[in-house]
């Protein structure tokens, strides 16, 4: 997503192109793009680089959100569309843009809550039955739709944002992916880089940056989460690793159905990321980072009351009521 999508301007083809090699050389075996991310051109990319190499690693994308020209202006806006006739159509243009016969995962981005779930689900496994997708992922899903959608056809994973920050899948869908032999795929287990530690002011962020609108990046909320890092820095130096390393060897110690799955625009910090399989922390270390970042010490709700209205995870105030 990084290259293409989110969090600023695009990097350049041939800066996208290194990272996406570089991962291939260090052994990445799992990339993740989708339909959204540059509204098509993040798999154009993808495609594009990675078709000589496609027997060496895992694709996966996603359907079901992606940039539409609603007011026939020209201008892709954002829609969640879960139809089946959409999702077919999105699958046969992923395939295009990918330069490949299948996709190894196919996710539903987002489910569309005016189309019921076993629809969207029947959809991905008749696609399955074409020979187009091998399997199929939800994302940001509760653990009940996950279960409804399981008894349709067997997921295979379920992508939602994990981190020391953003603890929600701890509430009920982890247990539920466990209990059904579907991966977890945590997305943003850096916390957008709040974890790596490099981003003090928020208001250097690009205009276009989606963490400008999400209530944790917001200037005071985000001056307040600042204080987190302090511990979280000793911590680090405890271990002997960075910052980023100690996010993701967090979730890599929390369950062997865990996959993380960092983005990067820089190669240095490819391989930066990478080490945290080498990073061991004992029981007494994720006792710290338990204690010092979780849903009760993080300030600001991971996103806007839109944006959330969107999703079908659960959260910690609907646990509460």
């Amino acid at each position: 997503m990084n290259l293409s999508h989110a969090y600023g301007a695009p990097v350049s083809a041939e800066q996208g192109e290194r990272v996406l090699l570089a991962a291939l050389d260090a052994g990445v075996t799992l990339f993740d793009t989708a339909t959204l991310y540059g509204f098509g051109a993040n798999e154009t990319l993808v495609g594009r680089v990675m078709k000589p190499h496609r027997s060496r690693f895992t694709l996966a994308s996603k359907c079901g959100l992606q940039g539409v020209d609603v007011n026939g202006d020209g201008k892709l806006v954002r829609v969640i569309d879960g139809r089946p006739a959409t999702l077919r159509q999105t699958c046969e243009d992923s395939l295009r843009r990918l330069q490949t016969d299948v996709i190894d995962l196919y996710y539903l981005h987002r489910w569309d809550k005016k189309v019921p779930i076993e629809d969207s689900v029947g959809a991905l496994a008749d696609l399955v039955r074409a020979g187009k997708i091998r399997s199929i992922g939800l994302s940001e899903v509760s653990a009940g739709t996950l279960r409804k959608a399981h008894a349709v056809h067997p997921i295979a994973a379920v992508q939602t944002e994990y981190s020391l920050w953003t603890r929600n899948p701890e509430i009920a869908v982890l247990d539920a992916c466990r209990e059904l032999g579907t991966a977890f795929v945590a997305f943003s287990p850096v916390a957008r880089g709040f974890l790596c530690g490099d981003l003090r002011d928020v208001s250097t962020l690009d205009a276009k940056d989606i963490r400008r609108a999400m209530p944790r990046f917001a200037p005071e909320a985000y001056a307040a989460n600042l204080k987190l890092l302090d511990g979280y820095q000793a911590i680090a130096r405890d271990v002997g690793c960075s910052l980023a390393q100690l996010a993701l060897a967090w979730l890599l110690h929390k369950a062997e159905h865990i996959i993380p799955i960092p983005g990067t625009t820089s190669v240095k910090h490819l391989h930066d990321d990478l080490g945290a399989m080498n990073v061991s922390l004992d029981a007494a270390i994720l006792t710290r980072l338990d204690v010092l970042i979780n849903e009760r010490t993080v300030v600001g709700a991971r996103y806007t009351a839109q944006s959330a209205s969107e999703v079908d995870t659960e959260t910690f105030e609907d646990r509460a009521a």
